[in-house]
């Protein structure tokens, strides 16, 4: 199945054409290789998705062309979740 179809329809991204610009910007890893939207990726495989500030890991456990909203979230397993901060962010009492 197509990178982009997967995170739309396990709803790791709501919007087909958003996980498109996400994964085409180069912010999708699939088991440490970045990945374009129109990679393959099959059960197994390891996203790492990398939103503003956060990134999450994520094993693809189960591919399923449609899915319900409640069942959306046995397609994958979460490995780790992580925020990441920004050390450019200015504070006043700096």
């Amino acid at each position: 199945m197509r990178l982009d179809k997967f995170l739309k329809v396990s709803r790791l991204i709501k919007r087909r054409s958003v996980a498109k610009e996400v994964a085409d910007q180069g912010r999708i890893d699939i088991n440490g290789i970045t990945a374009k939207s129109s990679s393959t990726v099959k059960e197994g495989d390891q996203l790492t998705i990398r939103y503003g500030n956060r990134t999450l890991v994520a094993d693809i456990v189960r591919i399923l062309d449609t899915t319900k909203k409640e069942d959306a979230a046995r397609m994958y397993n979460i490995v780790s979740e992580e925020r990441v901060q920004d050390t450019n962010t200015f504070t006043p009492y700096d």
